[in-house]
Order: structure tokens, then C-alpha cells, then sequence
């Protein structure tokens, strides 16, 4: 039955208590102490209220009670708790304090009219019944008390429940329907018997396992649910609701979810706890071990003698103090690991070992700084080599394009910068591999050279797995690291001699190093870590254009030097030649002057070559000459050279023009061709069977390959269907043999430019006049008489001014070609265009009435 009593009112801000809670009121707060002070000693008969009807003097203050009321967001709650001062006195720390216990649930009959604030002593007159001031005596420093009318509300359980969850229940209250009464009392059981397990479980986790034990031994449900007032999971407005909610089972439905989140978010807490914890006392046992290990191994070091090396040993704090990008030092990191676990007689040790040397001695952050001033790398370029224009005038474009980007701010584009890779083919010695040197030092880099002649196992670019034994990273690699920068001028020389077997194709492995769009994120499979190539010039050099893969070629710019003029031969002796070999011979340069007319005559007539190798050893071989001459005491310095007195040191010329004497008679056309030593003067003899030798059919000699084959049968071809008009006896042709010869036998020709040179041989037999002795020619003939382009024209042009011919042919289709050929060679030849055969033979065939004709020819 409910009690309705006058007591005095203590808001509590933000604060909710529930049955059962014991907390303690500090007392320094004026108000607090007065409503506390008026709980102790208020005489309910000294006020006339408290006689009013239906309130019974017995009912009002029969005991220290006060009423406790939440104030939740600055509003009052219409229910709080009846609260019995416990003890007063002083809390550890010094501060006066009431211990009060919470009773019951009270609900106020009718709130105050003004919502008494902290310190605030309420209104004078209230002018109502259930609100009365206090006696004067009853309020501390003067302070009113606000007195207000509550009932006292207790909770509601089923019916049939006996009051605790251990005591027999009415028959029937295992049932489950919620509607039942004895289906309810079920319910609440259950309900209290899984919210006591959660509780205890969260308190156990906690470690308060005499609290666990209290709460558990609690039969009471409504008591075991107020429990939730202590819970520091729980809010205000949760708190609140509970307060309200005075039926134990809706009580109990509210509290299990709620306590069911916080269990699970206690378990991820706990579970996070756990691993951090475990990791951290990981890490201290990993470091303690590793003091102990670093320990014993100094003291093993002392013992052998071997105190300096430990150091060395010391790979963790190299790669700690090495600036190393993130990927590689975690990668390095491992294999210390792998290492600490190593015992020493294992020979994987020595791998990983070997393996963290070759980490440690990369430049990986060691960026050479390119040298802007354009003007002057040109003038190193021009200061090392005579000639080669495109490859100077690329690598100027190439610091020119750098130095705009860096004048702007642009930096790297998507992990890629502007690195290049340029292909420079040509004959030997044209200053392939010397002009990288050159080029290195014209922008201020590192340069590296990277053979590649005669490769043949992939490996040797992108390295050796490290479970082989020998293995070591590829030659890429190993070029950054002696280069000790990560932007070097890497030569990749050789690289049409890259062969292919069983161990793979190296080619394959070189297509991701030059591709510019890749070649960032290059990996090397003894590092397995990326490496940026991508600001690395490559140069790559070979002598055969058609050697090197499609797919390789594709990826790089090509850059053709085709050789050198005479004069540029004379001039590069001259500048670079003579001064090396002057100091090679032990002679100084006034020992020795060698006149340019006698550096001229050997370029032309002792040496007949695209590049100037053979000219040089002529030159030391001059050199050598005069040293010996001054030992024996024949000669004395200094010694001047001149064109005349060559013969006394190499004998007569080697090189002498020869195509007067070669197409003397009829039959023999002089041709140009490209072979792997540059350009190349090609003779083109053809001869008919004596009708009585019964001789018939083609006969081809001098390793001809299969296209040079081919255009002697489309020479036969057009000449048989276009004699007549030619005015040619096409008849012999088919009565009688025919040869066709290409001297020098021992050497494989081929290629599609000597067609027309057959075609003019088989004329100039059958028409019994001689080809010109000045006269070249280059092109391919179709079986209509057109004369179809080719190429290498510079270096059959070159070619043709080192014979001394005068003249030369070429396809119609070719005349853009002429624009790369040296102005003094261009000078030196007269170049007729032509489209047709007939135009062929009309420029290179004697006239016909020619004396110089044989007799016997021309019956």
C-alpha cells in the first residue's frame, strides 16, 4: 500500500539513483546541508500542513528521510528516491559528507512551481498546501528548505512470484506464454537469472570478484535490476528510465540489451588490450633476447681475436642508420631476422649476408645533379668527337627539355621521369662506345658499361634467384652500383650480339629495362625489391640494325652513324688519335709532328674504313716506327712526317682505286651495299657459256643469300621480256649459260640493293659495252623495270667517295636520303636520281661505238 509523506527536496543534477544505492552528499554545499539538516531534525507538528488531511503525523518523519529528485537538462523528474541519512562525517580526503541510503521509489504528488537551482532557498510563500517553508531552526545559515508531498511507489511484479528467484513458485510458472501469470513469473526469473550472469561475468572480467559474489548472491529481481545504478556504462536518460519503470520484468527486458552492448564492447577492449600487450611484451622479449644474443656474440668475438669484425656483423643498425626507401628497409629487415635465427654453420647465413651487402651498397637515394648549362655540354660533345650531330644535338634536347621542366617546378609525373634510351648503330669504330664517356660527362653523371656481346642466359640481366649457388644480382644492377648513383649513363654495348638459348632469352629480360613506361618499377630477381631505372640514360650500341629484335628496337630511339669523311677522319686523327698514341709511344708533341696531307693519305690509301680503328692503329704503327728508328741512332728528334715519307714507314698503300680496271670489259657493274663494317664497294661480274659447252641454266656464286638469288632471277626475267626493246640479243640468254659471280666468296652477301647492279652486268654482256668505271649504283629492280629505294644511303654514299667513284645511281625514292649525307661528300659525287632501268644503263653503259671495246665482243 502506498505512503504518502512531506519531505524535504535535494535536486541532484545529472545524477540518478536507484533502491538499494548507498552514496555520499557532500555537505559543503549550503543547500544540500540544510535539506539534510531538516531530514534530522524537522517537527512535523509545528507545521500546520502536515495535519492535513490523508497525511498521517506518524508518516512524516518518522526517520532521517530526504527526497532525492534528478534533474536531468535543467528540468526536474516527477519521481526520485526516498533516501535515509546513514552517518555524517568526513571523507578521506577532509570534506564533510552525509552517507545516505536509497529506500524506495517516491513520486512527487505536484512538482514546486519553480525549479529550485543549486543554493537557490526556494520561494517565501508558496501559497500552496504540499510545498511549506521549513522552521527557521531546521535550515543551515539561514538557507529555506523546500518541503513537497511524495509517494511512495513499489515495484511491480507478477502475481504468484514469491519474491525471490530461489523460493518455489505457484504449479504452472514454468510456462511461457507472457500472458499467463504464472508464464510471467517464468519470465522473470529468467530474465533476472541472465541479467545476474551478465553482471557477474563484466564484474569477473574486471577482477572485483567480491562483488561479482555479492551481486550474485541477490534474489530479489527489482533489487538486482536497481544494481544498474552503479554501472558507469549506463546514461543519465538510461538511468532515468529505469527509475520510472517500476514493473521488474520491462525493468529487466531494458537492462539485458543494454548490458549485452557493453559486454561486447568490453570483449573487443579486452581483446584489443590482449594483442597490444602481447605484442608489446613480444617486442620486450624480442629485445631482451636480442641484448643477450648481441652479448654473447661480443664475448665469442673477444675469444676469437676477431673484436673488430663484430661491427661489421652489426647488420640491423646499418639499415636503421642507411637511408634506405621504406619497402627495401622493411625488406632488409626480414632477412636480419632470418639472419638472428641463423645458426652459424648454416650456409644460408652467408647468403642473406651477401645478400644485405649488396642492399647496403646501392645508391638508393643518391641522385647525381644534371649540369643545365647547355652551351657548355655541347662544347664537351663537340671537344670529344668531330661529326655525329644527331647523337649531340639529341643529348642537348634531352638537358634542354630537363632544365625547362626543373626552370617550372614539374616534377616526377606519375612515378616516371623523363629518362631516355638511345639506340646507336653503325659500323665499328665510328665513336659508338667512347661518345657514352662523352655524354656522361657533358651532364655532370656517372657512366657504367654494361657488355652485352655474346650473352646468353637471361640471369645476367635481371639476376640469379638466391637460392642458387653463386648467385648475384644482374649486370643492371651491378652497373648502378659501381656507377654509385641511381641516374648514370648506363651503355649497353653489344646489343645486337645477344643470343638466345635453353637458359632463355636475354633480349626479353632487357624489354622491361628499356621501356620507359616500365622500367620504374623494375625488379631484379636477386633483389626481389623494385628499383626505379627510370631516370637512368641508356645507351645502347650495335653495328647491325637488323640484328636487334623488333620488340627491343621498338623501345628505344634510334640514331644511325653511318661513319666518318675523309676530312672528319683527318680531323679526328689529328685532334684525338696522334696526342694518344704520342703519349702511348713514350714521345711528347714536340717529338713528333705528322703533317694532315700524311694523316689524309693514310685515311684514304692505308686504311679504308666507316670509322677511323684501323687509322688509328696506322698512326701508333707510324709512332712505333720512329721510336725504333731514334733507339737504333738511325734518326734524331723532333721528326716531321709528311705524305711522302709513309712509304719508308708502312710500304706501299694498300687501297688503291680499282674500279677502272675491274669493269674494263663488258659484264662487270660496280655496286655499293651495307655490310657490319659500314658501307662497302661491291663488284658484279657475268659471263655467258660457250653454245658448244651445251651449258644452260642460272649459276650464282659468292654466298649469295636468298634475296641477292632472288634479284638475279628478276634481272633475267625483265631482260627476257624486255631485250628487244632494249635493243639487247635477249636470245643468248636462252640458248646459252649464265653465271653470275659476286667476288670475295669467302664473305655472305645479301640484301635487296643489288639488283639493279645485275641487272646492268647481264646488259653491259650482252650489249658489249662496258659499265663506267665511275660510275655506282644501288637499288632493287622489279619485273617491270622500276627501280624500287633501299637503304643505307649514307653509308653507301661514304663508301663510294672512299673508292674515288665520282658518280653514283640511286632510286628516284630515295632522293630525301641525301639530306643526311656530309656536305663535302655531296660536293664530291654526282648523285642521278633515276625510277627506270632504262635510265640505269643509259647513265652507266660506254657508248656503243666505244673503241675500248674488244674485237672479239663486239663480232
Amino acid at each position: 500500500m502506498s505512503q504518502t509523506r512531506l519531505l524535504p527536496l535535494l535536486p541532484l543534477d545529472d545524477t540518478v539513483l536507484l533502491p538499494g544505492m548507498v552514496v555520499p552528499l557532500d555537505l559543503s554545499d549550503d543547500r544540500t546541508r540544510a535539506a539534510v539538516d531538516a531530514a534530522r531534525g524537522g517537527r512535523p507538528d509545528s507545521i500546520p500542513e502536515a495535519r492535513a488531511p490523508g497525511i498521517s503525523s506518524r508518516s512524516y518523519q518518522r526517520k532521517a528521510e530526504i527526497l532525492l529528485v534528478p534533474r536531468v537538462e535543467g528540468e526536474l523528474a516527477d519521481i526520485g528516491v526516498v533516501a535515509v541519512v546513514e552517518q555524517i562525517g568526513r571523507l578521506p580526503n577532509g570534506t564533510s559528507a552525509a552517507v545516505v541510503r536509497a529506500a524506495a521509489r517516491a513520486r512527487l504528488q505536484a512538482p514546486p512551481p519553480a525549479d529550485p537551482g543549486p543554493g537557490d532557498t526556494g520561494p517565501a510563500d508558496t501559497g500552496r498546501a504540499d510545498i511549506v517553508p521549513g522552521p527557521a531552526d531546521t535550515a543551515a545559515s539561514g538557507d529555506d528548505v523546500v518541503w513537497v508531498e511524495a509517494t511512495v511507489v513499489e515495484a511491480i511484479v507478477p502475481p504468484g512470484f514469491s519474491g525471490t528467484l530461489s523460493a518455489p513458485h505457484r504449479d504452472g510458472d514454468t510456462a511461457t506464454d507472457p500472458d499467463n501469470p504464472d508464464g510471467a513469473v517464468a519470465r522473470l526469473v529468467a530474465l533476472a537469472l541472465e541479467y545476474r550472469s551478465l553482471v557477474t561475468g563484466l564484474l569477473r572480467t574486471r577482477g572485483v570478484d567480491q562483488v561479482a559474489d555479492t551481486v550474485a548472491a541477490l534474489e530479489n529481481p527489482s533489487t538486482l535490476a536497481d544494481t544498474a545504478g552503479y554501472s558507469s556504462y549506463l546514461s543519465t536518460g538510461q538511468k532515468l528510465e529505469l527509475l520510472r519503470t517500476l514493473d521488474v520484468t520491462a525493468r529487466l527486458e531494458k537492462l539485458i540489451p543494454w548490458t549485452k552492448e557493453h559486454a561486447a564492447e568490453v570483449e573487443v577492449a579486452e581483446t584489443i588490450r590482449r594483442d597490444v600487450q602481447e605484442g608489446v611484451d613480444r617486442q620486450q622479449r624480442e629485445f631482451l633476447l636480442r641484448r643477450q644474443l648481441d652479448a654473447v656474440r661480443k664475448e665469442l668475438a673477444e675469444l676469437d681475436g676477431s673484436a673488430e669484425d663484430a661491427g661489421k656483423e652489426d647488420y640491423r643498425a646499418r639499415i636503421e642508420a642507411a637511408d634506405l626507401p621504406e619497402k627495401v628497409r622493411v625488406a632488409a629487415l626480414k632477412e636480419v631476422d632470418k639472419l638472428e635465427r641463423t645458426t652459424d654453420s648454416s650456409p644460408e647465413g652467408g647468403w642473406i649476408r651477401t645478400w644485405l651487402d649488396t642492399v647496403l651498397e646501392l645508391p638508393w637515394n643518391s641522385h647525381a645533379e644534371d649540369t643545365y648549362d647547355i652551351t657548355a655540354a655541347r662544347a664537351v660533345l663537340d671537344a670529344d668527337h668531330a661529326g655525329l650531330d644527331d647523337v649531340k644535338d639529341r643529348i642537348v634536347e634531352y638537358l634542354a627539355v630537363r632544365r625547362r621542366r626543373a626552370d617550372a617546378g614539374l616534377g616526377v609525373v606519375g612515378g616516371r621521369r623523363s629518362g631516355a634510351v638511345l639506340a646507336l648503330a653503325g659500323p665499328p669504330g665510328v665513336g659508338k662506345t667512347s661518345l657514352g664517356e662523352s655524354v656522361a660527362r657533358a651532364m655532370g653523371r656517372k657512366f657504367a658499361r654494361v657488355a652485352l656481346g655474346g650473352v646468353r642466359d637471361e640471369a645476367e640481366i635481371r639476376g640469379h634467384r638466391r637460392t642458387y649457388v653463386g648467385a648475384q644480382p644482374g649486370r643492371i644492377v651491378r652497373a648502378i652500383r659501381e656507377a654509385g648513383s641511381m641516374n648514370p649513363v648506363i651503355l649497353l654495348d653489344e646489343v645486337d650480339k645477344v643470343g638466345s638459348d635453353y637458359r632463355g632469352d636475354p633480349t626479353a629480360a632487357l624489354l622491361e629495362v628499356l621501356d620507359p613506361a616500365q622500367n620504374h618499377t623494375f625488379r631484379d630477381h636477386y633483389l626481389e625489391v623494385e628499383l626505379d631505372l627510370s631516370d637512368v640514360l641508356f645507351l645502347a650500341t650495335a653495328n647491325v640494325l637488323e640484328a636487334i629484335p623488333a620488340p627491343l628496337l621498338d623501345r628505344m630511339e634510334l640514331i644511325l652513324l653511318d661513319g666518318y669523311t675523309e676530312e672528319e677522319k683527318v680531323t679526328i686523327a689529328r685532334d684525338h688519335l696522334l696526342p694518344r698514341q704520342v703519349e702511348r709511344a713514350g714521345l711528347t708533341a714536340d717529338d713528333v709532328v705528322v703533317e694532315d696531307e700524311a694523316l689524309r693519305q693514310l685515311a684514304g690509301e692505308y686504311t679504308r674504313e666507316a670509322g677511323v680503328r684501323d687509322l688509328e692503329r696506322a698512326t701508333a704503327r707510324v709512332l712505333r716506327k720512329v721510336v725504333a728508328k731514334v733507339a737504333l741512332g738511325e734518326t734524331a728528334l723532333p721528326v716531321t712526317i709528311g705524305a711522302g715519307d709513309l712509304t719508308g714507314y708502312l710500304g706501299r698503300p694498300r687501297h688503291t682505286p680499282e674500279s677502272a680496271e675491274r669493269t674494263a670489259l663488258p659484264g662487270v657493274a660496280t655496286g655499293l651495299a651495307v655490310t657490319g663494317a659500314g658501307g662497302d664497294v661491291l663488284f658484279v661480274e657475268a659471263s655467258l657459256a660457250d653454245p658448244e659447252t651445251g651449258a644452260s641454266g642460272v649459276t650464282l656464286t659468292g654466298q649469295l643469300g636468298d634475296v641477292m638469288k632472288e634479284s638475279a632471277q628478276i634481272a633475267l626475267s625483265y631482260l627476257r621480256s624486255r631485250g628487244v626493246e632494249l635493243e639487247l640479243p635477249v636470245g643468248d640468254l636462252r640458248d646459252r649459260g649464265i653465271h653470275i659471280h659476286v667476288p670475295a666468296g669467302a664473305v655472305p652477301k645479301d640484301g635487296p640493293s643489288a639488283g639493279v647492279t645485275m641487272t646492268t652486268a647481264l646488259a653491259s654482256l650482252l650489249s658489249g659495252r662496258p659499265v663506267r668505271a665511275d660510275v655506282a649504283m644501288t637499288g632493287e629492280v622489279s619485273l617491270t623495270g622500276r627501280v624500287l629505294p633501299i637503304g643505307g644511303v649514307k653509308q653507301k654514299l661514304l663508301a663510294a667517295h672512299r673508292a674515288g667513284l665520282t658518280t653514283v645511281l640511286l632510286p628516284t625514292r630515295n632522293g630525301p636520303d641525301l639530306d643526311d649525307v656530309p656536305a663535302a661528300v655531296r660536293e664530291a659525287l654526282t648523285v642521278h636520281l633515276v625510277a627506270d632501268v632504262r635510265e640505269v644503263l643509259e647513265l652507266a653503259l660506254e657508248p656503243a661505238f666505244d673503241t675500248r671495246l674488244p674485237k672479239a665482243v663486239a663480232a
